[in-house]
This record gives structure tokens, C-alpha cells and sequence, in this order.
């Protein structure tokens, strides 16, 4: 049995999302293209090592065809829309004439191997981290993601979990009803058939809504404790402070060469300052959910823990979005993460960089296997 754990074990949801956020922070930092591959097939590795046979596990699936789809639009985009700069001349399109005050835009004309080149670059560097979302989604139960909420988040939780399984509720029931309806050789099928079957379908999902409110309420769902105004007043001020400083601080991560003038006497950069505003932000966050949280009660019945192994698939993620931007801080083409894009040649391997790819396969070995579906046969 693989990994340093012998008891098969489900990891807890937001390790996993943990994990996949910093291999997505490391990918937002390159647009070198053997980088963002082995990113992609280092997330595609451990989806294949830990996913389980539960039915959200064929998400990656669908983020992989997704992703694929971003890059193909945005070397369509490249090819018909934009300049392509560039020697090697691929195919000549017509060439449409534009208005002058479309400045940078260009309808057809020469496609070069340079221009696509950076378009697969550019686009692949969003491709990857639609994939590491889609391996989160595809390794995290939502059930036990949304019940690991704060108190603070509780009913939110209650409400969006209510709201997933209706729809899969939804479609059991129609084919439930044109079992039936089959069965006793009654139209099925065709227009008049599906009028037949919503009746049915509206009544038992009533039945079932009315099933749900009567279990909610007999487990106090809603109820809160008394708290003085001035609490609730601290706590909106630290929760919308706090996502109003993410917000900030991430726009500061993304376009850092942005100089914001403070006064008459200093200057500093979006990159500088955007770190300090998310993580202001985020201790917002926390003091706003913690604050909350004390209206809300509720119990938790049997509660997932944090182990070992949840630190460890959260340290490699945190490991490889630090090694990448430790590279970064390098700067320019001397980190090696962002090579020139108009140029035919084979991109490098930052050392560091390499073992933040390394990392992030961590989980893939040093985590406990998922349970098995069923229990094994007797010899």
C-alpha cells in the first residue's frame, strides 16, 4: 500500500483545496510552457493516485476539457484578432481592414509560429489553473467541505448543500416516475408523455421540500443567540474590511507595476503594498467569521480533524506557490519563468521551480490511500 499511512483514510476537503490553490498560485507566476506541463501532469498525477469512485471525482475530467477549450480559443483569438509578430510565417489569412481607432487590432494577415507560441503560453498558464480546481473538486467531497464551514457560515453551508442535491434528486425522480409510468404502459415519452410525468415529479419534490423545512426546524436550524449591537456592528465592519482588503491585495498580486502616490513624500508599488492588503484582509476575515461564529448555535457531530497528512498535502502546496515566487523574485528573464514569447526556443528549468513541480506530487505519495468503494471479497 503506497504512502507513509496504512489506514485508507478520506483527507479533509480543504487540505486538498489548499494544496490546489498554491499549485494555482504557482502556475498564475510562469507563462513558461515546460513549467505550466509539468504543473498540469504533476495535478493530473495525484487526482489519478488519490481520487475515489465517488460521483464528484469525474470533475477533473471536465476542468481538463475546459481547459483545453480556453487554449483553443485563445489561439484562435491570436491568429485572427491581434498582430502576430514574428519570422516564421505559418499561413497568411485575408487580410480585413479595420477602423483606425481599433489601435492594435487586425483582422487576418500573417500567422506566425511566435505568435501562436505565446498564445499557447498565455492561455495555458490559465488552462492550469482551471486544472487544479478541478482536481480539488474531483479529490474534495462537497458535503464535507461545505460542513467544515464556520459557525460563522453554518446556515449559508445548510442552504447551498439543500440546493446541490436537489438536482440530482430532481432527475432521480423523473426517471422514478417514467419507470411507472412504463411499467403500466402509459405515455412516457414525447411532449404528451412529459407532461404526464411533471405532476408527479412537482408533487414528491413538494413532499420532499416540506420534509426538509420540518427536519431543519426540529434541529433548530436558524436559531441564534442574543449579541449586543455593538458586536454586530464590529463584525460587518471586519468581514466586508476584510474581503474589501483581498480584493485590493490580489488586484496589487496580479498588475504590480501599477505606482500608487501616497501624499507629497512617498511612492509604492501594487506589488509591494498587495501582500500587506491581503493579509490584512484576511485577518479581517478570520476576526469577522470568529466574531459571528458566537451567534450560532450549533453541535457537530462527529467533526473532521486535521492530521498529519492534512499538513502535509497543505505544506507541499504552500512549498511549491513559495518556490515560484521565489524565482520570480529573481526578476525578469533570469528567473526563467517567463521567457521571451516571441522567440523559438526551448524554455529553461528554474532549479527552484522544478522543485516546487516536485512538491506539489507530494500528496500523491506521503497521504493515506482513499477507502475502497467495498469492502474486499473473502478468499
Amino acid at each position: 500500500m503506497s504512502g507513509l499511512f496504512a489506514v485508507p483514510r478520506p483527507l479533509h476537503p480543504l487540505a486538498w483545496w489548499g494544496w490546489a490553490l498554491g499549485v494555482a498560485v504557482a502556475a498564475s507566476r510562469t507563462t513558461n510552457l515546460l513549467l505550466l506541463v509539468l504543473l498540469g501532469a504533476a495535478a493530473g498525477y495525484v487526482v489519478a493516485a488519490r481520487r475515489t469512485e465517488a460521483p464528484w471525482a469525474s470533475a477533473y475530467r471536465v476542468f481538463l476539457r475546459i481547459a483545453l477549450v480556453i487554449v483553443a480559443i485563445r489561439v484562435v483569438f491570436q491568429a485572427l484578432l491581434t498582430g502576430s509578430a514574428g519570422t516564421v510565417v505559418l499561413v497568411t489569412l485575408p487580410r480585413i481592414p479595420t477602423p483606425a481607432w481599433l489601435t492594435g487590432v487586425r483582422l487576418g494577415g500573417d500567422v506566425t509560429a511566435e505568435a501562436l507560441l505565446a498564445a499557447v503560453a498565455d492561455g495555458g498558464r490559465l488552462a492550469v489553473i482551471m486544472t487544479c480546481f478541478g482536481a480539488a473538486n474531483a479529490l474534495a467531497s462537497p458535503s464535507r467541505l461545505l460542513r467544515s464551514l464556520p459557525r460563522a457560515l453554518h446556515e449559508l453551508g445548510v442552504a447551498v448543500v439543500v440546493a446541490l442535491s436537489a438536482a440530482p434528486q430532481l432527475v432521480t425522480a423523473v426517471g422514478r416516475v417514467r419507470r411507472a409510468r412504463r411499467l403500466r404502459a402509459l405515455p412516457h415519452r414525447g411532449f404528451r408523455g412529459a407532461l404526464s410525468i411533471v405532476g408527479p415529479v412537482l408533487e414528491e419534490a413538494l413532499d420532499r421540500a416540506m420534509t426538509t423545512a420540518a427536519a431543519l426546524d426540529a434541529r433548530g436550524y436558524g436559531r441564534r443567540s442574543l449579541v449586543p449591537a455593538g458586536r454586530r456592528r464590529l463584525t460587518t465592519v471586519a468581514l466586508l474590511g476584510g474581503l474589501l482588503g483581498v480584493v485590493l491585495g490580489l488586484y496589487g498580486l496580479l498588475d504590480g507595476s501599477t505606482v500608487l502616490h501616497i501624499g507629497q513624500w512617498a511612492e509604492v508599488t501594487t506589488g509591494t503594498l498587495g501582500p500587506v492588503l491581503v493579509l490584512a484582509g484576511v485577518a479581517g476575515c478570520v476576526v469577522g467569521l470568529v466574531l459571528g461564529g458566537r451567534a450560532v448555535v450549533r453541535t457537530r457531530y462527529r467533526p473532521d480533524r486535521f492530521l498529519a497528512a492534512e499538513w502535509i498535502v497543505l505544506a507541499s502546496g504552500a512549498a511549491c506557490a513559495g518556490l515560484f515566487l521565489a524565482t520570480a523574485a529573481l526578476g525578469g528573464p533570469a528567473s526563467g519563468l517567463s521567457p521571451n514569447p516571441w522567440a523559438l526556443e526551448t524554455p529553461g528549468l528554474p532549479p527552484l521551480a522544478a522543485l516546487g513541480v516536485l512538491c506539489a506530487l507530494l500528496p500523491a505519495h506521503l497521504t493515506p490511500p482513499p477507502p475502497p468503494t467495498r469492502a474486499p471479497e473473502a478468499a
